[in-house]
């Protein structure tokens, strides 16, 4: 550190930095180590960012990068989703149901990209921008189903009438994608939904995650 330089603006960059390092958050107690400052310290640096929505923590208390790092710069949402509409727009055809890219926003998810079939008489309506609890709907299930240790299940997550009647969805997890924490999914008026979709959601899901990397 030099006389020129804040230290705590350096800490709090930092913590940034080792929180976009990690797919599943760190405590108190992990950066507390990791910075050598006592607690104390790295409570109100997370208090400070959580308020600027570039941390959130979540109900175990770890604390991740919060989407308001997106929010930093305006190219970032646009980038995201251009990086993601090759995977989202060939879901969508093959499937012939509205394809989507979800991010988590605090205790919500939301849509920040989705991609209509060209080819159906008829499909769900669904919009970017849309919010719906993590724990309501395929693509917010998907998401919290991924912050499990082992993963469980076949890697994708189903849903029924949840967010709204008569459709179903299907959404699987973003893995290894540094910083951020989203699903990607198909939402479709059925009752059930073939098990094959869900096969291919997850692919869809690898492909997005490549290309975000």
């Amino acid at each position: 550190m030099t006389a020129e330089t804040s230290q705590t603006l350096d800490r709090g960059l930092r913590v940034l930095k080792l929180l976009a390092d990690t797919d599943h958050g760190l405590t108190v107690t992990e950066l507390s180590t990791k910075l050598g400052v006592n607690r104390t310290v790295v409570y109100r640096l997370l208090a400070t960012l959580e308020q600027h929505a570039l941390v959130r923590r979540d109900l175990g208390g770890r604390a991740r990068v919060g989407l308001g790092v997106l929010r930093l710069g305006r190219q970032v949402h646009p980038l995201v989703r251009e990086a993601a509409l090759p995977a989202l727009r060939s879901l969508a055809e093959d499937i012939g149901a509205t394809a989507h890219l979800t991010l988590v926003d605090g205790s919500e998810a939301l849509a920040v990209a989705v991609v209509e079939p060209t080819w159906t008489d008829y499909h769900v309506a669904y919009r970017a921008g849309f919010r719906h609890p993590l724990d309501r709907g395929a693509a917010g299930r998907a998401i919290l189903a991924a912050r499990k240790q082992p993963p469980e299940g076949p890697g994708y997550t189903l849903t029924h009438g949840e967010l709204e009647a008569g459709a179903s969805g299907a959404a699987a997890p973003l893995i290894g994608v540094t910083g951020v924490e989203g699903s990607v999914g198909v939402v479709m008026l059925a009752d059930a939904v073939p098990e094959r979709v869900g096969r291919r959601v997850v692919d869809a899901a690898r492909e997005v995650a490549e290309a975000l990397r």
